[in-house]
């Protein structure tokens, strides 16, 4: 039995890595020197016509190169923005070759780190690219697979991202009784019941919901920081007395990641500046315009982002959304209270599939011995609260999450394409 050396891959919503087995042990790939994980972001420098990636592309839109940046591109998979044509630095490009370029960059930098091809794949996927919906998910792992071939591998292989942590979870350890993954990433849910069998992992059900990290950030936005920027702000009519309440639309694309580019256009920036015109606080209008003008949304992302991370920290009950590149001394305090609030409901979709979950293992909560939590937006307070209310027995664990999904398409690599 032949196994041709295969790549593991957690392409991911946020942040993405590379990984392949090394004496029986997973070894992630410094895609980005001296990290184990790259941030899954694009831009396209106008000034210098390149494309630069992750920490690069994070830096360049922080230090405000001219150019287009872009995130959360997994978040397209399975959606009709895959196969628009858009125009980046003069050449007519789809969501499938930009997808493409940023895993040929994964490919090549693995490439020359181990001195080896990579023409073989084990990619990470949810469960379920888009919630109860079998033909958009059907499309998104065909886009999906798509991208890999466009970025030069001869094939690819997937594993749904929760079954890999629990390979990581058993590799090498005494693991007794039943385990369930909670794999909250940027964009999806994703959930695991496993026990440890005589030949690796027993797999009783997996599961998952459309909900993710990049979703917590959009209900904050919206919450908190689009307010300031004239969200549920009062409009004059052009005839009469009465008054209308600024549109929705614009605001919930400006806090959704990949949604952003969309609205740096003549047309949106002449509709916003009417409504700065007929606003009844103008001043809240004329910092949206000021957001679109020089493009700042995907700055505004940033800062909320920063501002939900710093509020989860420990012994932390409260923090900001700093929106000083705004206007001078702009930001929005957001406490506890006000993350609770505003995740209400989508904890509660996290939480509903997770027992979902249980109930396909067919299984009962107090059954589970151990909990462990994958993925940066696992580690959220809230998100934590409602898994220990299901699980008040299980033990809990922390450790490797952010990088025990690659860990395990490492190690699953080995034998993916075996014949």
């Amino acid at each position: 039995m032949t196994h041709p050396v295969t790549l593991g891959i957690d392409f991911g919503t946020s942040n993405s890595a590379a990984g392949i087995m090394i004496n029986n042990t997973p070894f992630l790939i410094e895609i980005e020197a001296g990290e184990k994980t790259l941030p899954t972001s694009i831009f396209f420098d106008a000034a210098k016509q390149r494309t630069v990636f992750g920490s690069q592309a994070n830096r360049a839109l922080i230090d405000g190169a001219e150019g287009r940046f872009m995130r959360a591109l997994k978040s397209v998979l399975g959606t009709s923005l895959m196969h628009e044509t858009r125009m980046f630095l003069g050449q007519k490009m789809t969501f499938v070759d930009i997808i493409a370029a940023f895993l040929s960059e994964v490919k090549s930098k693995a490439e020359a780190a181990c001195y080896q091809d990579f023409d073989y794949g084990l990619s990470g996927r949810p469960v379920l690219f888009h919630s109860d919906d079998e033909a958009r998910n059907a499309q998104a792992l065909g886009d999906l697979k798509l991208c890999y071939q466009k970025a030069g591998f001869k094939d690819v292989a997937f594993m749904f991202e929760p079954e890999a942590a629990a390979v990581t979870a058993t590799h090498g350890k005494d693991f007794d009784g039943l385990g369930l993954i909670v794999d909250i990433g940027g964009g999806t849910s994703d959930f695991t019941v496993f026990r440890k069998g005589a030949d690796g992992i027993d797999i009783l059900a997996s599961h998952g919901v459309r909900v993710g990290g990049t979703n917590f950030d959009k209900a904050l936005n919206l919450d908190h920081a689009m307010p300031l920027l004239g969200r549920g702000g009062d409009i004059r009519m052009e005839m009469g007395t009465g008054l209308l309440r600024a549109p929705n639309a614009i605001f919930n694309d400006l806090a959704t990641w990949e949604r952003i580019p969309s609205l740096y256009s003549h047309a949106t920036r002449r509709d916003v500046a009417h409504l700065e015109r007929m606003a009844v606080e103008p001043t809240l209008f004329h910092r949206l315009s000021e957001v679109l003008e020089h493009e700042m949304g995907h700055d505004l992302a940033f800062a909320v982002e920063r501002g939900k991370i710093q509020i989860n920290a420990a012994d932390r009950d409260q923090s900001t959304i700093n929106m000083g590149f705004i206007e001078r001394g702009l930001q929005a305090p957001l406490t506890t209270d006000d993350l609770t609030t505003s995740l209400a409901g989508l904890v509660a979709q996290v939480r509903d599939a997770a027992q979902e979950t249980i109930t396909m293992a067919e299984t009962t909560n107090d059954a589970i011995d151990k909990v462990i939590f994958v993925g940066g937006s696992s580690l959220m307070i809230d998100v934590q609260a409602a898994m220990t209310s299901l699980f008040p027995q299980a033990r809990l664990e922390h450790s490797d999450a952010f990088t025990a999904v690659v860990n395990g398409l490492a190690i699953s690599a080995q034998s993916a394409f075996a014949h």
